[in-house]
């Protein structure tokens, strides 16, 4: 299915952009951008030149993403949350040769109204909560909170808090899905469901 595009969205000629991606009122997607197939961009979203977007990526309304953001399959970016691209900026000084490279891994959330300062990875599923201000790495399946962002647990692909502690060894299993989890050396793993014969 070809991607879905509102009159009033502007898309600018050469940015590639998938089948069954859907672009809504009021987005500018620049030329040099590169978005896979069944994405979503709200309203009044902004995407940069060297922007690189996977798969099935939900971007909320009034969201820009900047030049140097990489978004791997599955992100979900909250309504009115904030990239940055450069880390000191002055109005009077040209940084574009600056710009810190941003990577928002697989299956990551930024919630609403979150800021993610330039030049740090998210993990994997990690989940960064509304309004909270990332300054640095995120391991995978990391839950983060707050201003600065400071981690508190550990969340499920699935998007349901785990029980299991931020340091030591432990093993839990997801309610919802039946999928093993693990905490080890300050890491969480993820293990898939076992079925049986």
């Amino acid at each position: 299915m070809a991607a879905q595009i509102h009159e009033t969205a502007i898309v600018d000629e050469g940015a590639q952009i998938g089948e069954g991606t859907r672009i809504w009122h009021w987005v500018h997607i620049s030329s040099g951008a590169e978005i896979g197939r069944d994405c979503s961009f709200g309203q009044n979203v902004f995407v940069g030149n060297k922007v690189r977007i996977g798969n099935n990526v939900k971007v909320q309304n009034n969201v820009s993403v900047y030049d140097d953001v990489m978004l791997e399959d599955d992100v979900f970016c909250g309504p009115s949350m904030v990239f940055t691209n450069v880390y000191n900026p002055r109005s009077a000084i040209s940084r574009k040769n600056e710009y810190r490279t941003t990577l928002v891994q697989k299956g990551a959330t930024l919630g609403a109204n979150c800021t993610i300062v330039c030049g740090v990875t998210i993990g994997k599923y990690a989940f960064i909560g509304a309004g909270s201000v990332v300054n640095r790495d995120v391991p995978d399946f990391a839950l983060m909170v707050g201003v600065p962002a400071s981690q508190i647990g550990w969340m499920s692909r699935y998007g349901e808090r785990l029980v299991l502690p931020l340091e030591g060894n432990a093993e839990t299993v997801c309610p919802h899905t039946g999928d093993h989890y693990s905490v080890k050396n300050g890491q969480c793993y993820y293990h898939q469901r076992e079925t049986g014969l």
